[in-house]
């Protein structure tokens, strides 16, 4: 709820979240005692307006952000965070705020455009082999390779933003709003561990969508979907190398776009590789610091969705900025959230167009 003069606590935690803030920095950044920003959060009293512009500048929001209502935000409990114990409580906020905005702007683009149709099953209670097998016939792919894993999850109507934080614990994460899934893909990641994500992201909205198993089972059992989701036994079976070497790998990896250690794990689950083999192509792979840096990197993935809304907005007249500016958020923040593909040169007239305006335009796909 806003106060009477239109500031709204909420909005103050999740900007100061978003910038992954304890209160007690953000007092020492706009120079007030810790507890003036306990009670602006509490709704105790508003900051002047002096003070907002303040915060507004420090926190990177537009002063007119900090009113209207609440905003619907993503919950600890309802984000599968692949690497809580590595993760600050920092860095957790910082990916939680970004999905908070991907939210919002979320809820903008779903009322101008027709976005794909959900088409999610749910796998709960399957085995993660199981499921990636059914999940394939499910979708008639057959045993042939993911070209592209952001655009099958778009084509299969999960919302899929992307996440710009420099931090190795934050992955990704995904999770169900309602009936709508959503995905956040690090893009500080490597083309092929970003793919791999994107499959164990899709592990857990089949498979956990009513949040159990959770924690490091619920992982496991979301990197045993990816892995077998992206390199499918049969395939894998047909084209795996008689004694893998590292370099053997690094050319293989590429027929399933996967990293060389996930390709080595997968060929060791499979049993295609002894134990002991498996740990010394481990120990290689470390020594060659491919475990950091993918050798010979793929193009990376981007948003379809996304490439075709700013399009259709940018020919409305409406850029990046005038939608950031409905949104009350700075147009960086879009740039972060849809892979940068929000950026252009063509002007706005600021205008404000509303989605019942005209018919929503229906994104086309390619699978």
């Amino acid at each position: 709820m806003s106060s009477p003069g239109g500031f709204n606590p909420s909005r103050l935690t999740l900007a100061r979240r978003r910038r992954g803030l304890t209160k007690i920095r953000l007092s020492s950044l706009v120079d007030v005692e810790p507890r003036s920003i306990t009670a602006y959060e509490s709704g105790e009293f508003s900051p002047d307006d002096e003070r907002l512009q303040v915060l507004a500048r420090v926190l990177r929001f537009p002063a007119s952000f900090f009113s209207g209502d609440a905003l619907a935000e993503p919950l600890p409990d309802a984000a599968s965070f692949r690497s809580l114990k590595k993760m600050t409580a920092g860095q957790r906020d910082i990916a939680l705020g970004c999905g908070a905005v991907a939210l919002h702007l979320n809820a903008s683009l779903e009322k101008r455009f027709s976005m794909p149709r959900i088409d999610i099953p749910n796998l709960a209670g399957q085995e993660p082999e199981a499921a990636a097998y059914m999940l394939r016939q499910y979708w008639q792919l057959g045993e042939q390779p993911v070209k592209n894993m952001v655009h099958l999850l778009e084509f299969r109507g999960v919302r899929v933003f992307s996440l710009v934080i420099d931090a190795e614990a934050v992955d990704a994460y995904s999770m169900w709003r309602g009936d709508l899934p959503f995905v956040f893909l690090n893009t500080h990641k490597s083309a092929e561990h970003g793919r791999f994500d994107a499959a164990h992201e899709l592990g857990h909205l089949a498979l956990h969508r009513h949040g159990s198993p959770q924690g490091q089972a619920a992982e496991r059992e979301a990197d045993a979907f990816a892995s077998a989701f992206l390199m499918p036994r049969a395939s894998v079976l047909a084209h795996a190398p008689r004694f893998p070497t590292v370099d053997v790998l690094i050319e293989r990896k590429k027929l399933w776009g996967v990293s060389v250690a996930a390709l080595n794990y997968r060929l060791h689950s499979i049993g295609l590789v002894s134990d002991w083999h498996y740990r010394s192509l481990c120990i290689e792979i470390a020594k060659r610091g491919y475990r950091k840096s993918e050798p010979q990197e793929m193009k990376r993935e981007t948003s379809q969705v996304f490439a075709k809304v700013f399009s259709s907005l940018r020919e409305t007249g409406i850029s990046r900025a005038a939608l950031a500016a409905e949104l009350d958020i700075d147009p960086q923040e879009i740039d972060q959230l849809v892979f940068g593909l929000a950026i252009s040169g063509v002007p706005s007239n600021g205008a404000r167009v509303k989605g019942s305006d005209r018919p929503r335009p229906t994104l086309t796909l390619v699978e």
